[in-house]
């Protein structure tokens, strides 16, 4: 039996690495993002309808986290990079298949003369030019479970961080991409197993380097600038 399955469409986001994407889909809303599809998949056709649905389940590869072998067994973040729980039991990008489920807000269908009609979304934890396999409507009667438990992750405390963005650097941002860039940054994007104040981050997001440091609950932006290789 032939289990190969194919990429239908690449997302574009603003995040060009791993660092600072959101751990989860939905927890900065402020992302804007687009799903642009492969050549054989620009049907629109193949999209007739998707425009009723306000969200879409989106089924991607961890591309960036691809390796021989799996464990049975990793390391949660949100405890602490120290408790092993099952690969199972948690979103881990280190499985057997290394696929990723999110759910989006969509929030355009658009034609265009370059790539087919496109999906701008919300929300999305995908960096730029992760492989998406497939792509399904978020049904609210079915895929909403009220008091459903979330397992380790109820009690796995309050992450979010205060943060210090100076006007003059925000400022060197574009206007429309600013909102995301705090939310992003509130999320503390630091590897759960680093914590000193002393270090200076480095989160590259929209073309731009942001320079920060963490301190007990509060993040402070030092500088920001045109990331490398921007054009």
């Amino acid at each position: 039996m032939d289990t190969s399955i194919q990429v239908i469409a690449r997302m574009r986001s603003d995040f060009a690495t791993k660092f600072g994407i959101p751990r989860q889909s939905g927890l900065v809303e402020e992302l804007r993002s687009t799903i642009v599809f492969e050549p054989e998949f620009r049907n629109p056709d193949a999209l007739r309808g998707i425009g009723d649905f306000s969200h879409l389940w989106i089924i991607w590869q961890f591309s960036e986290a691809v390796r021989q072998g799996w464990s049975p067994t990793v390391r949660p973040p949100r405890l602490g990079g120290n408790t092993r729980m099952g690969v199972f039991a948690t979103r881990s990008p280190f499985r057997p298949n290394n696929l990723g489920l999110s759910s989006v807000k969509l929030l355009g269908v658009e034609p265009t003369e370059n790539y087919g009609t496109v999906l701008h979304v919300g929300g999305a934890d995908l960096m730029d030019g992760t492989p998406i396999f497939d792509i399904k409507p978020y049904i609210p009667y079915s895929d909403c479970h009220i008091g459903a438990s979330g397992g380790f992750t109820d009690s796995a405390g309050d992450f979010l961080l205060s943060v210090d963005f100076p006007a003059g650097l925000l400022d060197r941002l574009p206007a429309e991409k600013r909102a995301a860039a705090i939310g992003v940054l509130s999320h503390d994007p630091r590897p759960s197993y680093q914590r000193s104040p002393e270090r200076v981050y480095g989160l590259t997001f929209a073309g731009f380097d942001i320079r920060f440091t963490v301190k007990d609950s509060l993040l402070t932006v030092h500088d920001v600038c045109i990331a490398p290789g921007r054009p």
